[in-house]
Formats: structure tokens, sequence, C-alpha cells
């Protein structure tokens, strides 16, 4: 009996450990940010103080912005589109924003997206499986008549962008999606759509803390 203790118990020490260790696989991902070998160039006072925040509330700066931070002309840009799309006021809620964003990323299959995205979902929705289906298949998810429209439309905006119609507008518009609300649906899955590929094309890594977060 004794060896049979000692035995579970290393079984149970044995898994907090590989989960402890599990990490490091992603550690990597904190320093080899993208495949491009670009020096950090001088960042404007507003966006130093941008990164001090985001350590401060986050705990870490994005990859992403590491990754921008080489040319504050081409960051300071992307910060604010981002700011104004994601975080400002919006007929959408920050969780619909985000349920786009990874919808989007899901049909262009962009790693760095759908991990830092689909934590962002889990964060916001309290549902980690909700997360996982959005970036594994949103068709799947048990989603009301709004997010269905709403992800039907940003996922045929982007894989189908000529084939966009007034049908598809109105549909949106059943769903009690206003004016405005429809174009923020396409602002924010063009954006996601700019932003897959050039996440892509760069190979570029989420911070591995986004793997665990919300879980």
């Amino acid at each position: 009996m004794p060896t049979k203790r000692r035995k579970a118990s290393n079984i149970k020490a044995d898994r907090s450990q590989a989960a402890v260790e599990i990490p490091r696989q992603t550690a990597r991902d904190d320093t080899d940010i993208t495949a491009l070998s670009l020096q950090r160039g001088k960042l404007a006072p507003a966006m130093e103080g941008y990164f001090d925040k985001c350590q401060e509330k986050l705990g870490f700066v994005p990859n992403v912005l590491q990754a921008y931070a080489f040319d504050n002309a081409k960051l300071e840009p992307f910060v604010a589109m981002y700011n104004d799309l994601m975080l400002a006021p919006s007929g959408l809620s920050k969780l619909e924003r985000e349920m786009i964003a990874v919808a989007v990323s899901s049909h262009n299959k962009c790693y760095y997206c759908l991990v830092a995205h689909g934590a962002a979902v889990r964060a916001l929705s309290g549902d980690p499986a909700l997360g996982e289906l959005l970036v594994m298949n949103y068709r799947a998810a048990r989603l009301s008549k709004r997010h269905r429209a709403m992800l039907d439309f940003a996922v045929k905006l982007t894989a189908e962008p000529w084939a966009v119609e007034e049908e598809d507008r109105d549909a949106l518009r059943k769903a009690g999606f206003a004016e405005r609300d429809i174009w923020d649906i396409a602002a924010v899955a063009g954006f996601y759509n700019m932003s897959n590929r050039v996440a892509t094309a760069t190979d570029m890594r989420p911070n591995s803390v986004y793997h665990a977060q919300a879980r």
C-alpha cells in the first residue's frame, strides 16, 4: 500500500510539473517575436508611455506592439486604429469586436491573432469554450441570431469580399444592427484581415502568457 501511495504521489507530482513546464515550449516567442531582424527605433514619448501603461495594466507589452516598434511612424497609427476600432464607443460590444477578430483570423489561420484574441474572447465572455469554438469553427458555437449574422458577414467579407451584396447588409439589419454598426463590423473585419496578413508574412509570435489566460 505505501508503495502505491508513493506511485500515485509521484504521478501527481509529474503531472503538476508537466503543467508548469508547458509554457517553456513557447517561451522563445517572448524574445524571437518575428522572423525579421528589425531593430527597435526611437519611440515618441506618447508611445513610450503607452508601452509603460501596457506593462502596468497587463504585466507585459503585446508582441504586436514590439513588432511595430522599429518605426514610430508605423506604430502610432496602428495603435490609434486599434484603439478606435476595438475600444472606442460603438454599437458593438468589446466582446463582439473580439469575436469578429477571432472569426476572421480563424478563416485566415493567423496564429498570432487566434492566440491573442482567442484569449480576449475567453476573458470577456467568461466562457473558455466559446473562445475555442470561435478559433476552430464559429458555426459550431451556439450563437444568438445577432452574433451568427455578424460573424457570417465578417467571414464572407474576408473570404469573398466581391460577393457581398445588399442582402448581406439587410441580414445584419434584420438581426438588429444599425447602419453605423454595419460600418463597424466591416472596419473591424478589414483591420484584422490586414493584421493577419502582416503577422503571417513576418511569422509574428504571440506572447506566451496568452496561452494560459482565462482557461
